[in-house]
């Protein structure tokens, strides 16, 4: 049985393309995210501490 072979996209001389137009919508910094991200951990470490 022979295995079918995957084909990756199309993509000009290995180059991958990225639109540089932004849409609509909420715009985070990644600094924001990454803050949330930290708070939130230790947030849900201090309750396992305290419960």
């Amino acid at each position: 049985m022979r295995r079918r072979e995957e084909r990756l996209p199309p993509t000009g001389a290995g180059l991958l393309r990225y639109f540089t137009e932004e849409g609509p919508g909420i715009k985070i910094s990644p600094k924001a995210v990454m803050g949330f991200a930290v708070g939130s951990i230790a947030f849900e470490f201090l309750l396992h501490l305290m419960g």
